[in-house]
Order: structure tokens, then sequence, then C-alpha cells
């Protein structure tokens, strides 16, 4: 995060929010956390979220992560990331079996 946690967030300058904690505990932009502990935070938020909308995976998404894993490097893994945090961030996914997409 190259950027400072407002600029990602509803975080003001000023409150005292977890945000806030957060910001004050580990940098503006998380400089104090480990790329490994990111990556926890990261799959923990994911489950998260994904635990809260309705519907299921299609099982052939298993594969397409698993071959994910094995076929790719990590910054191409890296590289997917993000661009599936934009995705869910800014409402651009394929909406199945009539589900709405994400609400902002």
């Amino acid at each position: 995060m190259s950027k400072p946690l407002g600029y990602y967030t509803n975080y003001t300058p000023g409150e005292e929010t977890l945000l806030a904690t957060l910001q004050d505990n580990y940098g503006a932009a998380f400089e104090k956390i480990s790329k490994r502990e990111k990556l926890v935070i990261l799959s923990v938020l994911a489950s998260h979220i994904g635990c809260q909308l309705e519907g299921d995976c299609r099982a052939e998404i298993f594969t397409v992560a698993k071959q994910i894993t094995e076929q790719l490097t990590i910054a191409d893994q890296a590289g997917i990331m993000e661009a599936i945090i934009g995705q869910i961030r800014w409402g651009q996914n394929f909406v199945v079996s009539g589900e709405p997409p994400m609400e902002q």
C-alpha cells in the first residue's frame, strides 16, 4: 500500500476509530506490517466478506484457483489478487445465478 489508509477507506485524520488505531500502530501505509502478515489479513477479510454473500461457488473455480497457485509465478498471482480486489471493490463482477452485485 503506497498511499495512506485514508485513500482506500473512509478514514479521516483526527477521528478516534479502529482505522485511526491501525494507522497509529502500523503506519499510514501499513509499512510496519510484513508482507506475510498482510496476506493473512487479506485472507481473513476475503473469507469474511465471502461468507456475507449469498450463493455458492462454482466447482470449477476451485480448479482454476489450484491451477493459478501451481502454474503462475508469485508476481502473477499477486497481480490476479490486485485485479480481483479492484473488481470486487468497484463492482465489476459477473453476476452468477441472478445474484445481485455486491453493494459498496
